[in-house]
């Protein structure tokens, strides 16, 4: 994931910036769509659709992607390791559709593109939270090579928010991530699409156990 991201990022940096604006008319999430200027965006329905995943794939800067990078590696690994391959794109990309569906209802109409992978991640960082602070889980001491502690059965949402180390992880992010959205708006510039960070983690928590190969 992280090398197809970077991809995208270089072939962006290439291009001419009126192309590159075209690229974000494509596949960028833009809440307008779904509004009266739908018409002058390019795609049709099928962009509708698409852009509710595609827009995690591009980034606004290296230091938007790297950042990403940096969260991305530290939990979607764990994640990756306990769904597998398959289950993991399509964890993400619900996770990201998760995000932009909350941004949409927040901002509808706003024609401000939304970029970048940072709903998908906080959807693998709620999804992580499931299970990596369960005794025996990830984060005790383990022998290289050893993945039992991603096959153990994860606890229900219930036991998870009763778990102190997880309610603190979860409460923690969900105050960071307000502080640092609301603090990017009032600055003035360019801003952090909080809400849609607020939309992934609500889908990676609620919905882990839809992807969740390891039995009860």
């Amino acid at each position: 994931m992280l090398a197809i991201i970077v991809a995208v990022q270089l072939a962006r940096s290439a291009i001419d910036p009126q192309l590159g604006a075209a690229v974000l008319a494509w596949f960028a999430f833009i809440p307008a769509r779904y509004v009266g200027i739908a018409g002058y965006l390019p795609g049709g329905l099928p962009a509708d659709a698409w852009t509710f995943v595609t827009y995690a794939l591009l980034h606004g800067s290296w230091v938007h992607l790297i950042t990403n990078a940096v969260w991305l590696v530290a939990f979607g690994s764990a994640v990756a390791r306990r769904f597998g391959a398959v289950r993991f794109w399509v964890f993400s990309a619900a996770a990201a559709a998760g995000g932009a569906a909350m941004h949409l209802a927040v901002h509808f109409g706003d024609p401000v593109p939304v970029v970048g992978a940072s709903a998908a991640i906080a959807g693998l960082m709620a999804a992580a939270a499931r299970f990596v602070f369960d005794s025996g889980g990830p984060l005790v001491l383990r022998r290289p090579g050893d993945d039992a502690a991603f096959r153990r059965p994860a606890r229900t949402l219930r036991q998870t928010l009763q778990t102190r180390s997880a309610l603190v992880f979860i409460v923690l992010w969900f105050v960071i991530n307000a502080i640092v959205g609301i603090g990017s708006t009032m600055a003035g510039g360019l801003s952090i699409a909080w809400e849609a960070h607020v939309g992934g983690f609500l889908v990676g928590l609620l919905l882990f156990r839809l992807f969740d190969p390891v039995p009860r």
